[in-house]
């Protein structure tokens, strides 16, 4: 994954996990929930399995803050 594309997968998450929170939920859900949308959005965009989306966007090593 390009520097770009890791970009933008970390604002789809982020902005997941900012969704997340607002909704009241606990940091470990918004942090599942923040992987599974950049898991989508990276599968979409490149064109990928979604086992194989998961792990490249796990690979990022993406947290909530």
């Amino acid at each position: 994954m390009d520097a770009d594309t890791a970009r933008m997968v970390a604002e789809a998450y982020d902005e997941a996990v900012a969704e997340a929170l607002a909704r009241s939920l606990g940091s470990d859900t918004a942090h599942r929930e923040g992987l599974t949308a950049a898991a989508m959005f990276y599968a979409s965009l490149a064109g990928v399995q979604d086992d194989e989306a998961r792990s490249a966007v796990e690979s990022l090593g993406l947290k909530t803050e």
